[in-house]
């Protein structure tokens, strides 16, 4: 028998101004195992652990198992027994900080091992963009750090950059925000001065965050085509970040699609969660804080057999 192991981290994606283009991997993981039980007749066995235990379907719809019929489809191969599938999820679900794209790479990943596949992590990143519908939060999944990614229709371009070693603060307020109501916010077209404000902070965004440079992050993280938008749908969002600037952060941004905020700091983390906290819970929601390293390895596969 044959069993996978496969550990997929968390991310935040846009970074401000780098909207559906930068994704920054962060070590809070999901774990997947994934073996084929030897017993004959097919069939399929789900459970799941951790986030979203409660409600999390463990049938043929389940987001892991899907992502891995992807794979057997693609293969054109696929357990004969009983295929055991356990998920243990530390990424909270519809947080802002990659949880479908941990989870869809996770399931490809798994199932690209136990079926050797041979799919090519590029072929992976394909595979969860078409899933997922936005590749920024997959890539930085797949290959840890901070991913640069360009997706157009067929076009898909992705890079892994190193950073240094840096943690951010994560304030996830108790707000169900699904990523479908946070891109209804956006206008369908802005105007040029804005995309072009935007290109600039972006490119001084990777700078930034490469090079450590913490003053030069904090102006760079500026953003027209996303955040004025989607922040008021995030009670209190203003007042959270500017606590956290207070408290000694040197730049925050809306953590992917929201509703959680993410702080950037070199120092101070844990004055700057507790700030970021009593500034949602004075706007009338309660929050979690999380204080992560920035992940530099990305997906982690282990096979037993």
């Amino acid at each position: 028998m044959k069993k996978v192991s496969v550990s997929t981290p968390a991310s935040t994606a846009n970074l401000g101004a780098g909207f559906d283009c930068l994704g920054l991997a962060l070590n809070l993981r999901n774990v997947v195992e994934l073996w084929d039980t030897g017993r004959g007749g097919g069939g399929l066995e789900i459970d799941v652990e951790g986030e979203g235990e409660d409600r999390l379907p463990t049938d043929d719809s389940n987001l892991v198992y899907r992502a891995a019929e992807r794979v057997f489809n693609k293969a054109g191969k696929r357990p004969a027994g009983l295929l055991r599938l356990h998920a243990v999820n530390g990424i909270p679900l519809g947080s802002g900080m990659g949880s479908s794209a941990a989870t869809i790479v996770g399931g490809l990943v798994a199932a690209n091992a136990l079926v050797e596949a041979g799919l090519a992590r590029d072929e992976i990143l394909r595979l969860a963009y078409e899933m997922e519908g936005h590749p920024d939060n997959a890539a930085a999944a797949l290959y840890g750090g901070l991913t640069l990614v360009s997706a157009a229709g067929e076009e898909l371009m992705a890079r892994a950059l190193p950073v240094p070693p840096m943690r951010v603060v994560i304030a996830l307020p108790a707000l169900r925000l699904s990523t479908a109501e946070a891109r209804a916010a956006l206008p369908a077209q802005v105007p040029l001065a804005d995309a072009v404000y935007n290109l600039g902070h972006a490119l001084f965004t990777v700078q930034a965050l490469t090079g450590g440079d913490e003053a030069l992050l904090r102006w760079a993280v500026g953003d027209r085509l996303h955040q004025p938008y989607r922040q008021r749908l995030i009670p209190g969002y203003a007042a959270v970040a500017a606590e956290a600037r207070k408290a000694g952060a040197a730049a925050v941004a809306l953590s992917g699609a929201g509703p959680s905020l993410v702080a950037f700091a070199g120092s101070r983390h844990a004055e700057i969660a507790a700030a970021m906290q009593a500034a949602f819970l004075a706007n009338g929601l309660t929050a979690r804080t999380f204080v992560l390293p920035v992940d530099r390895q990305g997906v982690q596969i282990s096979v037993v057999e």
